[in-house]
């Protein structure tokens, strides 16, 4: 539901069930990261970002609650967007700053939920955008990244203003996505016993399991920067095999876990993303929001054959899955549940972790710990213990973004994308986000260190790295 107050330009839109899973999750960042030549200022990229919230409806909203502690978006009195300046050391300077301002709640009642960070040097700097996956994706950070660019290279540049993209909900999915009438039977019930159970939280609940969470979690980094060479290489070999550049890293990352840690009943679970943009009714085009399904083709890698031959025989099993039914199949379902449920499993996870010096440690503890249709739905998808690996290789590929690679006296030398998830890091064995720009393929690796070592994942890099023959 959306309400627009045309006198003083008041937007007002209530959360969706798919952006409420998201709310509150300490876990839940993306980031896109633009490496630039040529010189860019603090102010400089104040005035793009200004430019980029005229354009953006997602980068002028805050949180609010209604009379029911519904949480609805609004632009009213709204706090200005972070933004943050470092001094550039290395190439590598941006990963440990990202890794500290991931750690900062976001101050969801007040501003946006999302932070721009420039790590700079005279000739060299990289534009870091953090942003919660309530109001993004992968693919919204991409555009974001270019708009940005656009200003800083022509700052008399006009701004196009997008039309607030409808986020996915019930009222809002491709014709033909319905549930079936058991699901619906077991949604209703799950509705139900939530009415009766319902808890609020709010942003000093989420302050208190975002500190108990990075106190117990740390997530590491691991990037790999292919040439431009080497990225031509790879694409054609890939062209070569009839597969595509996403079954071939999603295939070497399963064999070199394999390889390196031994056969594990995870690495056969891989779960590749895959935009939702496209397929929804209306068009989302360059919009910002979360418009991401997935698919989860199960494969074992068969020692045997060769790794094209077994790239293959996965890009084969998983091309069928790539359909409205399996892509929407997680957010329609999601779609029908009550406000709130989704929202609360990263307290139902997390709650047990608090501080008991925490003024929230009674409240989060007891609900973490008490027995309910959430505890349900955790203990059947085996999120109850974080000792469960779910996922052995997730992948998010943003594939080839044509953009141009000149704005102004500015060049675009690559992007990097570092995806996020809707779930602690700490249940998927390997995190992988890839994207293609200025003719250069990033791969980041985001792991849990205490699910797998850094010399473990380096060693999965150099095996990931012969296989696809680019070592």
């Amino acid at each position: 539901m959306t309400e627009k107050n045309q006198s003083n330009s008041i937007y007002r839109r209530k959360v969706s069930p798919l952006e409420g899973m998201f709310f509150h999750a300490p876990y839940a960042i993306v980031t896109m990261v633009a490496r630039i030549k040529g010189r860019v200022s603090e102010d400089m990229l104040q005035k793009a970002v200004t430019k980029a919230r005229k354009r953006h409806t997602n980068l002028k909203v805050r949180i609010e609650y209604d009379e029911s502690e519904v949480p609805w978006f609004t632009t009213e009195d709204v706090r200005n967007i972070p933004i943050l300046t470092f001094t550039r050391e290395n190439n590598q300077s941006w990963i440990e700053i990202v890794d500290q301002q991931s750690r900062v709640p976001f101050d969801f009642e007040q501003r946006p939920a999302i932070r721009f960070i420039l790590v700079k040097s005279p000739d060299i700097s990289e534009l870091v955008i953090l942003c919660h996956h309530m109001i993004c994706d992968g693919m919204s950070l991409a555009y974001l990244a270019r708009d940005i660019l656009n200003y800083l290279g022509d700052p008399s540049q006009p701004v196009e203003i997008l039309v607030d993209p409808d986020p996915i909900d019930k009222n809002h999915l491709p014709p033909g996505v319905s549930m079936n009438g058991l699901v619906n039977y077991f949604v209703e019930r799950i509705n139900k016993k939530w009415q009766e159970e319902r808890i609020f939280f709010d942003q000093h609940d989420y302050q208190a399991i975002a500190e108990a969470y990075w106190e117990n979690f740390n997530h590491k980094m691991v990037l790999i920067e292919f040439s431009q060479e080497k990225t031509t290489e790879l694409v054609e070999k890939c062209k070569s095999e009839n597969v595509t550049v996403n079954s071939a890293l999603a295939v070497a990352l399963a064999s070199a876990q394999i390889k390196v840690q031994g056969t594990r009943a995870f690495h056969s679970r891989t779960t590749i993303a895959g935009s939702l943009r496209e397929r929804l009714g209306e068009s989302v085009g360059e919009g910002m929001g979360f418009f991401v399904g997935a698919v989860s083709p199960r494969y074992k890698y068969k020692q045997r054959l060769g790794f094209w031959e077994n790239t293959r025989l996965f890009h084969n099993k998983a091309k069928p899955l790539y359909t409205n039914k399996n892509l929407f199949q997680d957010p329609l379902v999601w779609s029908y549940l009550e406000p709130g449920i989704l929202e609360s499993l990263s307290f139902k996870m997390i709650g047990r972790l608090v501080s008991r010096d925490s003024n929230r440690y009674m409240k989060l503890s007891s609900f973490s710990k008490r027995d309910d249709v959430i505890a349900s739905m955790i203990k059947r998808e085996k999120m109850d213990s974080f000792e469960n690996v779910l996922i052995g290789t997730a992948v998010t590929n943003l594939t080839r973004m044509n953009f141009p690679l000149k704005y102004g006296d500015l060049e675009l030398e690559c992007l990097i994308l570092k995806p996020g998830g809707a779930y602690p890091l700490v249940f998927v064995n390997l995190l992988a986000g890839a994207v293609t720009c200025s003719g250069v393929l990033s791969l980041m690796l985001e792991y849990s260190e205490e699910r797998i070592s850094t010399d473990t994942v380096e060693r999965i890099r150099d095996e990931m790295l012969q296989l696809l023959g680019v070592g």
